[in-house]
Formats: structure tokens, C-alpha cells, sequence
């Protein structure tokens, strides 16, 4: 999935690949199933992202972010 700019998105689960310590990180950062965070920026070669969830604002590689299975919250855009 190609993640936009200024589009949020909800956590549904995590990939089967992750490894157990890292998604003990996300979830210790906020990044819940069922959780949404708006893409805020991306870096100008693409990698990394920066995502705000809440009141945490994080900047995480396309790798990463890749491990989440996420669903576009439509009319979230940012005006």
C-alpha cells in the first residue's frame, strides 16, 4: 500500500512477520489495533515517514510501517 501525505489511516493488525520485541515498541508508542494516525510528511526521497497518533509524533521507515496492515480512513484528509 502506497501511504499519502496528509491521509489517515487505522491500524487493523499487525503482519505475521513482525518480530515479537518490535510490535511490543508500536504498541508501547501507541500504535494500537484500531488506532488511527495521519501521515504528516514524507521525507523527499520517500523514506522515512513522519505519522502523528495522537499526541506521539513519529517518523518511521516504509519498511516498518510496512508490518502494519492498515485501512485509509476516508474523509480524514487534512484541509
Amino acid at each position: 500500500m502506497s501511504l499519502l501525505a496528509r491521509q489517515s489511516y487505522q491500524i487493523l493488525g499487525f503482519s505475521p512477520a513482525v518480530r515479537p520485541a518490535w510490535r511490543q515498541k508500536l504498541l508501547s508508542l501507541g500504535l494500537l489495533p484500531g488506532a488511527c494516525f495521519e501521515v504528516v510528511r514524507i521525507a523527499p526521497l520517500g523514506d522515512p515517514l513522519q505519522i502523528q497518533a495522537g499526541r506521539v509524533s513519529l517518523m518511521l521507515r516504509k519498511k516498518d510501517l510496512a508490518l502494519l496492515q492498515l485501512q485509509p480512513v476516508a474523509g480524514k484528509e487534512a484541509a
